[in-house]
């Protein structure tokens, strides 16, 4: 995609191009900018364009295709070719000859044939890494240039703390500030300063936070916490890293839907924020005004409700735009204007890609940055590194290889390479399709290792994912009797399941119950997998428990009872490599949870930093805190910190302070450590978070060195809502913590605000600066 020389038309500057082609477009032009058709409304069954099709749904233009490639499922030359026959359609065919912006799915890779899958998002939090992440987008910007994509629909920013909720695997976690820093560095890599794919913050806003734990379902937030927590992401992404599009969330915060929340949309977005791209319909949400929330009677006024609001593209069809707000306008219902400004921002955003000038792409290369190399090596550093060893008592791990005799792989995620892959994964998003596709699962990495070390490997599967069959136990249970240690695989399988609700979905085997339209009532392991488990360490065979989940589990049972726990989240097509890596010792674990892991269902909100009469008050049966608490993650090494320093004890409420902390390496491995900085407001005016995330930093250290660890923290990123709601740093003590973990704190040092100050919301500072000296640095 690049601009055509010899096009008089594209030397003028961009907005009197765009202000010369509104002009020109008629009504029904202007309206079909504005909408999408899907991939299956254009291709025949043979994957050809449908040439009837392709004139009745682009006569008049289009604003976006969708997912060509992937719904398609076309390989990566053909779906280059379908999308550069649809342009050059649009170009030559069409009055004006505007091309359309094509979009993806690309979460953890580009969801299509031969997209590289990655770990899934909430493991890629797990590395508390924005730098190996932004690596990561860079490679699949490249896999989806290759095909003509302009516009993908990632990342997920919403902030988990319902861990029912199926799509908690596609988030960065359950901290705004974690989760707006993993967000920028996605959004980097794929928009390479806007000279690569846009990216979609999505769902906006609060879609984490839906009645009960379900998808879609109502939201009832405070505004404190729905300004200070779930828009936190979306604003830092916004401002920080010039994000090219936003897509609306499903449902409504406190009655009125985000499809139709101008305020949500328009006043802040755009209007506070300064956002100047374009914003996006989730898939049918435009329509499910009518359909779900019953707040428009048809759909043209759900269209006209949406473009009010500020949706400028209705995606993945044309149901509600078009026509429908073509005949709005001829009645008086909507504002041609209102119109105009949503068409200016798209074709704003097809100049800025280049689309308005050659939308092509050259097909005989597009299959070049697929299947590489150095794409796979990608993909398995990044399984390694999100790895995240939640227990090792006795130091079971890692296993020394030339001193194992035997190793007995039990459980249903052990030899299934789909079990690997999240719920926006190509071949997980279609299950009943079986695609085939590269990939090393975890028993294939252990056998592997078997023959290198010369140990035996014996498998017994013992149970499926779901289902209450225990047909396998006993064959499991002798396997690990045989065995010097047995390496249990166990959680839940991942996908998207809009099927409807089935009572006996429990006793199917291999049912996935996590991903979007899988939520849950249980945190525990599904299907009879703890049962197993159980029964395996009944043997005496010391049990390493691997969880390959997109969600954490409530495990206290087997907590209490096996040695050691790796949460491997959904690892992606490397990711047995990227286990049996760490298993073995290849790898020293350095994963910390971005989600605090609960100790049964019932205890849900747990995330670390609520407000104090709810972080300490205790259950009947159980304690308040966590069993595992966010940021905690064990190494095969160990790091000692010394004392925090501060540059001053006084900080003015517009000014910089300085935290100072030493890491050393005082274990026999080279490690990785993720020192976390915390801040806390002693005697707020208000009710505030017992403590807040302020920074981290990932550091790399040899045996023996030590580091020192710099944040410079902003007095703006103490600030938060007062009681006439402006953005106030606040007068007073606080305090910074450091640690291993929230709840794992090792050093503290008190500092005062010196007075209190009204941020403007341009001057905000979202991210603590960090300098690492020491040891090589």
């Amino acid at each position: 995609m690049q601009p055509s020389s010899d096009s008089g038309v594209s030397e003028a500057p961009a907005e009197q191009r765009i202000d010369s082609l509104i002009q020109e477009l008629t009504l029904a032009e202007k309206a079909a900018q504005l909408g999408s058709v899907n991939a299956d409304e254009l291709l025949d069954e043979t994957g050809e364009l449908d040439e009837e099709a392709v004139s009745d749904h682009l006569s008049n233009g289009i604003g976006h295709l969708t997912r060509i490639g992937g719904e398609g499922s076309l390989p990566p030359s053909e779906a280059a070719e379908r999308t550069n026959e649809l342009q050059t359609y649009l170009r030559e065919e069409t009055r004006l000859g505007v091309p359309a912006i094509p979009h993806e799915e690309c979460l953890s890779g580009y969801m299509g044939p031969e997209g590289t899958t990655f770990p899934q998002m909430i493991g890629m939090a797990s590395t508390w890494s924005p730098a190996l992440l932004e690596t990561v987008t860079e490679t699949i910007r490249g896999q989806l240039a290759a095909i003509g994509t302009a516009h993908a629909l990632s990342p997920v920013l919403d902030v988990a703390r319902d861990l029912r909720w199926g799509r908690v695997e596609e988030t960065f976690g359950e901290d705004p500030y974690l989760v707006a820093a993993m967000a920028c560095g996605y959004v980097d890599g794929l928009q390479d300063d806007g000279d690569g794919v846009a990216a979609t913050l999505k769902h906006f806003a609060g879609h984490a936070a839906g009645t009960g734990g379900k998808n879609r379902s109502s939201v009832s937030l405070g505004r404190r916490e729905l300004r200070e927590t779930h828009m936190f992401p979306f604003e830092a992404a916004v401002r920080t890293a010039n994000a090219e599009s936003v897509m609306n969330a499903y449902h409504d915060i406190d009655g009125i839907p985000c499809a139709s929340d101008e305020w949500l949309l328009t006043d802040i977005l755009r209007g506070e924020w300064g956002f100047d791209g374009t914003v996006v319909s989730d898939y049918y949400s435009v329509e499910y005004l009518r359909s779900e929330h019953g707040v428009a009677a048809d759909e043209r006024e759900a269209g006209v409700m949406a473009v009010e609001a500020g949706i400028d593209i209705e995606l993945p069809a044309t149901d509600c735009y078009g026509d429908h707000l073509v005949d709005a306008v001829d009645a008086g219902e909507l504002a041609e204007e209102t119109i105009d400004e949503a068409v200016r921002r798209v074709l704003r955003a097809k100049a800025r890609k280049g689309l308005l000038d050659d939308p092509t792409v050259d097909p005989d290369a597009a299959t070049e940055p697929f299947g590489t190399d150095e794409a796979r090596a990608l993909t398995e550093r990044a399984a390694r590194e999100s790895m995240t060893l939640l227990q090792n008592d006795g130091d079971l791990l890692p296993l020394v290889g030339e001193e194992t005799g035997s190793v007995a792989v039990v459980g249903p995620k052990a030899d299934d390479a789909q079990e690997l892959l999240g719920d926006y994964a190509y071949p997980a998003h279609y299950p009943e399709e079986e695609i085939e596709f590269d990939a090393t699962t975890p028993l294939d990495a252990v056998r592997t290792r078997g023959e290198e070390y010369g140990f035996e490997v014996r498998h017994e599967r013992g149970c499926t994912t779901t289902g209450p069959d225990t047909a396998g136990f006993d064959a499991a249970a002798n396997a690990a009797a045989d065995a010097d240690v047995a390496l249990a695989f166990v959680g839940a399988r991942s996908a998207v399941d809009f099927s409807d609700s089935d009572r006996d979905r429990i006793n199917k085997p291999s049912v996935a119950t996590s991903g979007e339209g899988c939520d849950v009532v249980d945190l525990g392991l599904p299907g009879m997998q703890r049962e197993l488990v159980e029964r395996v360490h009944e043997t005496g065979t010391p049990v390493a428990v691997v969880v390959v989940s997109g969600r954490p589990h409530a495990m206290e049972r087997i907590a209490a009872t096996v040695p050691a726990v790796v949460q491997a989240w959904l690892p992606g097509e490397r990711g047995g490599e990227g286990i049996a890596a760490v298993l073995f010792g290849e790898h020293n674990p350095a994963g910390h949870l971005p989600v605090s892991v609960p100790r049964t269902v019932g205890q849900l909100p747990v995330h670390y930093n609520r407000k104090p009469n709810t972080a300490t008050e205790e259950y009947v049966y159980t304690e308040s805190d966590p069993l595992y608490p966010f940021g905690h993650g064990l190494s095969y090494t160990e790091f000692t910190y010394g004392d925090l320093s501060l540059s001053t004890d006084s900080l003015p409420p517009a000014g910089t302070i300085v935290a100072d902390v030493t890491v050393e390496n005082v274990g026999d491995a080279a490690g990785d450590d993720v020192i976390q900085l915390y801040a806390s407001a002693e005697n707020p005016d208000l009710a505030r978070p017992v403590q807040e995330l302020v920074g981290f930093e990932r550091v790399s250290l040899d045996p023996g060195e030590t580091k020192r660890v710099s944040f410079a923290v902003d007095a703006s990123q103490l600030a938060y809502h007062d009681r006439d709601f402006n953005l106030v740093v606040e007068e007073g003590p606080y305090e910074f913590r450091v640690g291993h973990s929230a709840a794992d704190v090792v050093a503290t040092a008190p500092f005062e605000v010196t007075g209190t100050k009204e941020v403007p919301r341009t001057g905000r500072t979202y991210f603590t600066e960090t300098d690492v000296t020491g040891g090589d640095e």
